[in-house]
């Protein structure tokens, strides 16, 4: 016995593709379908575009994109609005994926907890890692200094200048800022566990170098409480095998200790997981369902490069998949930028 799938509800709105993820990987994507002429929905938990990069880290420099020696993170979701302005996606912002279901036409409702529904021949899956939320240090009432005195992100270098401050990890991140704040900050002190960090080899060195030069305390110790009332931190206590528990004088800390990723409903659309990936195919990052594609770092196949620009690869021969389901009956021509006018024309160049 054969199931009727459900009709497209008369309240969806009809568009080419629906891109969950609004970070750098889903906002290339719209400029690929773009140039392919295919409009795009874009939905996203957060209020405003870039993901990771805009809500964590939008003033971290990144230095492995091409063309761009150095860029922050923010600089780079920028430029990729200013990209895509051309094809003019539409937003639903602080709305989070609820349902994934096959129409009897064989596009596909998403809805949303906020009552966005769109139906779609094509859905690119750009989420990250899914839902993501900082690492908490164990600490007693640290959820009374969250967002006065202990910050999971640098969203304003400015909000540090003349502090004394406690950076905690011993990631690229914690080694990153321990570095950039030692400018704005009135005392920086890196605080980690042992003498060996997992950040990148060179960061390592500029901060050794820094304590050698003053402008980096580093104390081998664990965080074991905080001090200070109504918000407003005064010391970070720290503990260590040679020196006991003793106190840093400290108006702000800042917890580097990754993110639990969570994928939320993605978990339930049906797909093929593999340790909270998604698996895709190499040849157009395409999941067990027809349609559905993942690009970015919540996707996974062999030999899988957690990079941006990776993710930037993936969406560009996911577009080309997508064009199939979305103009069947059109061939689809490769065409580039450079001497396309049709596609100079899409970008009000021509």
């Amino acid at each position: 016995m054969t199931h009727a799938l459900p009709p497209a509800p008369h309240d969806a709105v009809e568009t080419d593709v629906v891109i969950i993820g609004a970070g750098p990987v889903g906002l290339f994507a719209v400029f690929e379908l773009g140039l392919l002429d295919l409009r795009c929905h874009v939905i996203d938990v957060l209020d405003k575009p870039g993901g990771q990069c805009a809500e964590l880290y939008p003033e971290k420099p990144i230095y492995d994109i091409p063309a761009w020696p150095v860029i922050t993170g923010q600089d780079l979701v920028n430029r990729l609005l200013e990209q895509i302005t051309p094809f003019a996606p539409t937003f639903h912002h602080q709305q989070l994926v609820e349902g994934l279901t096959r129409l009897d036409d064989g596009r596909w409702l998403v809805e949303t907890d906020g009552g966005v529904k769109l139906a779609a021949p094509v859905v690119f899956i750009a989420a990250g890692g899914g839902s993501f939320t900082p690492k908490r240090p164990p600490l007693p009432g640290i959820e009374g200094f969250e967002g006065t005195s202990v910050f999971y992100a640098v969203r304003k270098r400015e909000t540090f200048r003349g502090k004394d401050l406690v950076i905690a990890g011993g990631g690229d991140s914690a080694l990153d800022w321990a570095l950039a704040l030692r400018e704005e900050a009135r005392s920086v002190t890196l605080v980690h566990h042992r003498d060996g960090f997992r950040a990148a080899p060179h960061s390592v060195a500029e901060m050794r170098a820094a304590v050698q030069a003053g402008q980096i305390t580093l104390h081998i110790a664990k965080l074991a409480g905080l001090e200070g009332a109504d918000g407003r931190l005064t010391g970070v206590r720290l503990e260590n095998a040679a020196q006991g528990s003793f106190t840093v004088p400290a108006d702000a800390l800042l917890p580097f200790y990754g993110l639990t990723m969570k994928l939320g409903p993605i978990a339930d659309f049906g797909l093929n997981l593999n340790e909270n990936l998604i698996p895709v195919d190499t040849e157009a990052y395409e999941t067990s369902r027809p349609g559905i594609f993942a690009i970015g770092d919540i996707n996974t196949y062999p030999g899988k490069l957690k990079l941006i620009l990776s993710g930037f690869h993936e969406a560009a021969l996911a577009a080309q998949k997508a064009f199939r389901y979305a103009r069947p009956e059109e061939r689809l021509r490769f065409q580039y930028t450079t001497s396309s006018t049709t596609l100079q024309k899409r970008l009000n160049v021509a």
